[in-house]
Formats: C-alpha cells, sequence, structure tokens
C-alpha cells in the first residue's frame, strides 16, 4: 500500500506540473463541451424561434389562375411575390437558394375549381434543407386549412353540414413534460459527460506507461523491489483521479451553462440543478475506473508516446458507441442493459435529467457490474506489466 501511494502521488504531483495535461484534462474537456454544446442549443433555438416570428415568403407562379388561394395566403399573413417560369424553373430556384418555397399553379387550376373537381397545386421545396423545416409545415398547413374551408363553403351551397365531412375528431393529447421534451433536444448531454471523462485521463495514462517507457524510466521503476501491481494500480488511479476530476468540472460547468440556454421559450425545462448533478457525478464515478484500466491496458502494447496518442484517441470512441446507438434508436431504460458500462450510466442521466428517480436496482446493477468490469480490466492491466517483455 505504501508503495502505490507513493506511485500515486508521484504521477498525481508529476501531470498537475504538465501543461498539456492540464489544459486537456481541466479546461478543453470538461469546459469546452459544455460552451460548445451550450452555444449549438442556443443557436438552434433562436433560428427556430425567428423563422417562426417572421411572416412567410412564398413565390407563387399563375397567381391570376387562384385569386382566391393567394388572397387567403395574403389574409393569413403569408408574403406572396410572382415567380416567373414552370415546374423546371421552380425546381431550380428552390435547389439554388434562390427561393424557400414555390407554387406553382397549373394552368387548368380555374377550371377544374369551378367544375368541383380536385385542382392541382404543385408545392416546389428542398427536404434537405433542414432551416425551411419551419416554413414547409407552415405551407401545408396554410393550404390544408384553405382547402378544408372551400370543402365546407362547397357543402353549405347544396344544404348540406360541413360536420359530413368531418366524421371523426382527432384531438391530440401530448403527455410529455417540458423536461422530456428538453431532453428531445439534449439527448447527446451524456455523450459529452463521457467524453470529457475520458479525456481527463487520456495523456496521463499516456504519459505513465507509454510516456516512462520513451523516457527510458519505466523498466527502472518495474525493476524496484516492490510488487508490480502495486505500481500499475497507482498509475491507473492518477489517471482515474483525474478523470473524476474531469467529470466533476464537466457536469458543474453542464449545471451553470443551461442555465443561460432559453429552453422555456420553447415550452421546454430541464431539471439540472446542484442536486441532479451531483446525482449525475455519482452515476458516473465507477465509470472512470474502466476507462484508466482500459487505457493502461491499450498502451501496455505502444512503444512510444505517439503511437499510445494514436490508440487511445481511437480507444475513446468505444464507450461512446453504445451512447450513439442508444440515442439513435431511442432505447428505453431496461434492466438488461444497466450491466453495460456507459450505457448504463446514459440511460441513468436520461432518468434524471426528465426529472424522474432511478430504479435503486438500475443504479446497483450499473455501478455495481462497471466496478467489477473495471477492477477485472485492472487485474489484466496488472498482469500484462507483470511480463518480463513489458521491459523490452
Amino acid at each position: 500500500m505504501r508503495a502505490l501511494a507513493t506511485v500515486f502521488l508521484k504521477e498525481l504531483l508529476e501531470n498537475a506540473r504538465d501543461r498539456r495535461t492540464l489544459l486537456s484534462a481541466l479546461i478543453i474537456g470538461p469546459l469546452g463541451g459544455p460552451l460548445l454544446f451550450g452555444t449549438m442549443v442556443n443557436l438552434t433555438l433562436e433560428r427556430g424561434r425567428e423563422r417562426a416570428d417572421q411572416p412567410l415568403e412564398l413565390s407563387v407562379a399563375g397567381r391570376a389562375a387562384a385569386p382566391n388561394l393567394v388572397a387567403y395566403l395574403e389574409r393569413e399573413g403569408a408574403r406572396v411575390r410572382d415567380f416567373a417560369g414552370d415546374g423546371a424553373a421552380a425546381a431550380a430556384a428552390v435547389r439554388d437558394k434562390r427561393a424557400r418555397i414555390v407554387l406553382v399553379v397549373p394552368g387548368d387550376y380555374g377550371e377544374r375549381f369551378r367544375a368541383g373537381e380536385p385542382a392541382r397545386i404543385e408545392v416546389y421545396t428542398d427536404a434537405a434543407d433542414t432551416s425551411a423545416s419551419t416554413d414547409r409545415a407552415r405551407t401545408g398547413a396554410l393550404l390544408r386549412g384553405y382547402g378544408a374551408q372551400v370543402a365546407m363553403w362547397r357543402l353549405e351551397a347544396r344544404g348540406l353540414s360541413p360536420l359530413l365531412a368531418q366524421p371523426v375528431v382527432v384531438d391530440e393529447v401530448d403527455v410529455s413534460t417540458p423536461a422530456a421534451r428538453a431532453l428531445a433536444l439534449l439527448g447527446m448531454l451524456s455523450y459529452f459527460i463521457v467524453f470529457a471523462t475520458l479525456m481527463g485521463g487520456l495523456y496521463v495514462s499516456i504519459d505513465t506507461t507509454a510516456g516512462e517507457r520513451e523516457r527510458g524510466s519505466l523498466e527502472p521503476l518495474l525493476t524496484l523491489p516492490v510488487p508490480r501491481r502495486s505500481i500499475v494500480l497507482g498509475k491507473i488511479l492518477a489517471a482515474a483521479a483525474y478523470m473524476a476530476l474531469s467529470l466533476l468540472l464537466n457536469v458543474t460547468a453542464f449545471a451553470v451553462v443551461l442555465r443561460f440556454v432559453r429552453l422555456d421559450t420553447a415550452g421546454m425545462a430541464l431539471s439540472l440543478g446542484a442536486g441532479t448533478a451531483l446525482a449525475i457525478f455519482a452515476v458516473m464515478l465507477p465509470f472512470v475506473l474502466v476507462g484508466a484500466a482500459l487505457m493502461a491496458i491499450v498502451a501496455s502494447f505502444t512503444r512510444s508516446y505517439r503511437e499510445a496518442q494514436s490508440w487511445l484517441a481511437a480507444v475513446m470512441l468505444v464507450p461512446t458507441l453504445p451512447i450513439m446507438f442508444a440515442s439513435v434508436f431511442q432505447v428505453a431504460s431496461r434492466t438488461g442493459l444497466m450491466w453495460v458500462p456507459s450505457l448504463g450510466q446514459h440511460l441513468l442521466i436520461q432518468s434524471l435529467l426528465r426529472g424522474e428517480v432511478p430504479s435503486a436496482l438500475h443504479v446497483l446493477l450499473s455501478a455495481g457490474s462497471t466496478l467489477a468490469i473495471g477492477v477485472a480490466l485492472t487485474a489484466i492491466a496488472a498482469r500484462l506489466y507483470a511480463r518480463e517483455k513489458i521491459l523490452g
């Protein structure tokens, strides 16, 4: 234990003097992610608000054939401007971003409308242009509203009740909470937390293994008359300590930054106060041993600082893959998934951000399995560093 404590304190102090380690572990990783994340969310919300507040801009070709439709659109607040050209010209204008939405009214629109037949209108949009999604939805709602209004007038002109055309009334009830709606936007929050945690121990893990081998100090250290497992465990715990500190700073930074994100303007709310932030830190804490031990194992096969940096940068993506999978496929929290490191933590963080109290079974299973895997990886790392080949 004395040798373990000595190595642990040595690595802590030596890496605390390294500006590169402090920059990556305590500034770029834990603070850069929340600032970038908060800025992106604010810009997304601001752009959505601006598009919703601005009048709908519509280009209409052949407006003379549908004067009542154009008048209806203008009464509803749309700004209609004439467009010269046919469907091909409209498609080119939308594709080249010269117009967001173009309505093309065919020449036989008036004749079919007067005959009571379905009158066709061509709406040219670019589905790949996400900035125009709000305008597309508003245009579709306006056209459906005009069609419903005309249908009611036609039924009334024939002495029929407009209710005949509405046999079913659909009332859509949204049961989502403001926190759940916010989570749909902030679903990748746990990805940033896991990544910042791993970044906290990246350079510490490299320096304490491949770095010492490259400097020629690893062989003298491992030949000291103390158990190698104590030396290896001290190095892993030092990396884990930096990861835990990076995790604490990252969660704290998120709690501060998200206070300045105007989620309320979009009908959202996020529960990330001091209590929730502390709970997220406790949920993620067992993961630091997994990350530190995994990096020590991979670094044991490298021979230089640069080689270790390349391999560990790739290995950092492995724990984030389950989170990306869960986010894409909207995986729900289940007992059978809690044993997977990073995935179990991700699902628990989602529950906490929704303002829910996670199941005690889920918390215990996630923490227990993650710690067990971390201990197993630590034991593997100790066996790898016990080989004489490690000195070669």
